[in-house]
């Protein structure tokens, strides 16, 4: 048997074992957000394109979620980061959807129109197409914002549109815990 061949008979098993991986590692985050949040006060709220939701749904996923889980907005389009969350048409404009700016924008106006104390912005070209050279498949801003303080980051994520998306989820909910960590219980 060719390696060719080989690889043809694992990648589907591969491919199911990092999915299967990935859901425990996202329940596992969205368990620590459940105890975290609440222990702080605090209600979190999300700004997703790319994900298209996939944060929201992972922390709904869990029963309770409502105590600490406040609100959802996908902003897919230029238009809707515009009319849901605030950002400047212009700021997309001069900046581009996927820019550190636009993020930062997002998650601050998440905060904005919730009664959220947290948020998690992303914004990303999850692929196959929609790449450039300055902006690749797989790049992915991400904001995290609470109060006046908001933190970004870009990452480049691997792999095809769900493995891109999944990796987004789970390093949006890293982000939080970690931003939870440094803000201790009342």
């Amino acid at each position: 048997m060719t390696s060719c061949a080989i690889d043809d008979l694992t990648a589907p098993m591969t491919a199911q074992l990092t999915a299967q991986l990935t859901a425990q590692l996202t329940a596992q985050l969205t368990s620590q957000l459940a105890q975290l949040l609440p222990a702080r006060g605090l209600m979190l709220c999300t700004a997703e394109s790319c994900t298209g939701g996939l944060i929201a749904a992972a922390c709904t996923d869990r029963a309770g979620s409502s105590v600490w889980f406040e609100r959802g907005f996908v902003s897919y389009s230029n238009a809707s980061k515009t009319d849901l969350l605030g950002v400047p048409d212009d700021l997309i404009a001069r900046h581009g959807a996927v820019s550190q700016e636009v993020a930062r924008a997002m998650a601050a106006g998440a905060l904005a129109h919730s009664q959220a104390q947290l948020a998690v912005a992303v914004t990303g070209v999850a692929g196959p197409g929609g790449g450039s050279a300055d902006k690749p498949v797989g790049t992915v801003w991400l904001a995290w914002a609470m109060g006046s303080q908001v933190r970004t980051e870009c990452q480049y994520f691997e792999g095809n549109r769900e493995s891109v998306r999944q990796a987004t989820v789970v390093h949006a909910l890293q982000g939080l815990i970690e931003m939870l960590q440094v803000r201790p219980a009342p």
